[in-house]
């Protein structure tokens, strides 16, 4: 997979926030995906426990912004962002790992409570 294609799913997962469009975000996994958010809690397996998972994010109104420059390396991208929602912003990293087809079959958030900003 070529880094412009790594890079166009990052732009694409964050555009999917924007319009709040989970047709979107279940276009970009692979149908055996695996999201674990955040890293250390039980994962979402398979395409309809990820779009669950989803939609209450994009019900709570979560907006998503680049905070630095995605990083490519093999078949994965990691990308530092913040999301936004009412009254709080969060600082977190997501690692994507994509398989042969360019689909995302894991991915992985790196969030604490320490990193919850008021406001």
């Amino acid at each position: 997979m070529e880094t412009a294609d790594k890079l166009a799913a990052v732009d694409r997962y964050i555009e999917a926030f924007e319009k709040a469009d989970l047709g979107m975000i279940r276009a970009l996994y692979a149908d055996d995906a695996v999201v674990e958010d955040p890293v250390g809690t039980d994962p979402h397996r398979g395409i309809e426990a990820i779009c669950a998972f989803y939609e209450g994010a994009l019900g709570a109104g979560a907006k998503l912004a680049l905070s630095g420059t995605p990083r490519c390396a093999g078949n994965a991208v990691a990308f530092p962002f913040q999301v936004i929602l009412p009254g709080m912003k969060m600082d977190v990293i997501d690692v994507f790992e994509f398989n042969d087809a360019g689909k995302v079959v894991s991915m992985r958030a790196y969030w604490g409570p320490e990193n919850a900003i008021p406001g």
